[in-house]
């Protein structure tokens, strides 16, 4: 499996870059925002999510480690497709799409083009305690659980990186998330907060 690419922007198209990568040219599915960003002849590093089926075989390039989990995630529910998961990822931020899917929130996953009523549902209902548990799993395996004091700092931290992000970013708003949340927020809160902060970024 190819899960990442490293080379040279040779070509870009409407939905799809090209990346040579030592005189192999690799076809990259890629969201707006990653096609905006590359510029012909530069380097550009692609985490990838390489799809292989008996008729196909298609790679999507994402800039961050979250996003590429995320589309990962999207993947596992019935019903959608790479195209449908890339057009959710290309409507907002990541954290912005965590914080709907933990809050059940379908109306932001129905302003995007393919996604009905029914289909936002169904991505709430099977993504919803997945990703609350990959974030409560690894704040779970934490030391520290006690209670003692940055106990619930070192829990929020590893909750985010289990959603993809990287450790500066999550201590950052885990930081942040412990002012909006409250002392006495649950682990859950605090996460929810710091999504809503890594949102505005």
């Amino acid at each position: 499996m190819i899960a990442s690419l490293c080379g040279t922007v040779d070509a870009i198209g409407p939905d799809a870059l090209v990346l040579d990568v030592g005189g192999v040219g690799y076809r990259v599915f890629a969201g707006p925002s990653t096609l905006a960003a590359a510029r012909l002849g530069e380097i550009l590093k692609l985490h990838t999510h390489h799809l292989v089926r008996e008729d196909l075989q298609a790679l999507y390039g994402f800039r961050t480690v979250e996003e590429l989990a995320f589309f990962t995630l999207l993947l596992s529910v019935t019903g959608v497709g790479p195209k449908v998961a890339l057009a959710i990822l290309s409507s907002r931020p990541v954290a912005d799409l965590q914080l709907a899917v933990m809050q059940g929130d379908e109306a932001v996953l129905t302003s995007v083009s393919g996604v009905g009523k029914r289909l936002a549902g169904r991505i709430v209902l099977e993504l919803r305690e997945k990703v609350a548990a990959a974030g409560m799993a690894a704040a779970a395996a934490q030391p520290g659980r006690s209670g003692a004091p940055g106990a619930g700092e070192t829990e929020v931290v590893a909750a985010l990186q289990a959603l993809g992000y990287s450790q500066s970013e999550a201590r950052d708003a885990a930081r942040a998330s412990a002012v909006d949340a409250g002392p006495a927020g649950s682990l859950e809160d605090r996460v929810k907060a710091a999504l809503r902060r890594l949102s505005r970024e």
